[in-house]
């Protein structure tokens, strides 16, 4: 197996959840195609990603709904990691992203935890020396 092709986040609505990872994020639109029904299959990724993307899922059932915003149990559950942690955390912020914390140096790099729009969290990563795919998990 060469690498995973995507992970869901699963979200409210299309719409926002495309405006936020977009926008905010600074990912690209990479699929939005309807499947009848109301559902439609939604990609984004990074620019420049090749391997793996996001597909946005919006919530059909009851279970699924209550799970919006706490995908991981709490955990940071997502990495995304930037060749320029000065620049994709000050765009960002700007932006609106919620950051919990301050950005802290790590033996492994430049971390700081946010939050998406609907409330899971993510590591803003710049790894240290020549860059390693992920780095260290944040401590929970």
């Amino acid at each position: 197996m060469a690498h995973i092709g995507l992970v869901t986040v699963v979200v409210r609505d299309y719409d926002e959840a495309i405006a936020f990872y977009v926008t905010a994020l600074g990912f690209e639109l990479i699929e939005d195609t309807p499947l009848g029904g109301g559902k439609r299959w939604v990609v984004v990724r990074p620019p420049g990603a090749r391997e793996t993307g996001v597909l946005l899922a919006r919530a059909a059932t009851s279970d699924q709904i209550a799970h919006i915003g706490d995908q991981t149990g709490r955990r940071v559950g997502w990495f995304l990691v930037t060749d320029d942690f000065e620049r994709d955390h000050a765009r960002m912020r700007a932006a609106g992203v919620r950051f919990e914390e301050q950005p802290r140096q790590e033996e492994y790099g430049t971390i700081a935890v946010f939050q998406d729009l609907y409330g899971n969290r993510w590591d803003l990563l710049q790894p240290a020396g020549p860059a390693r795919a992920g780095g260290r998990p944040s401590r929970p």
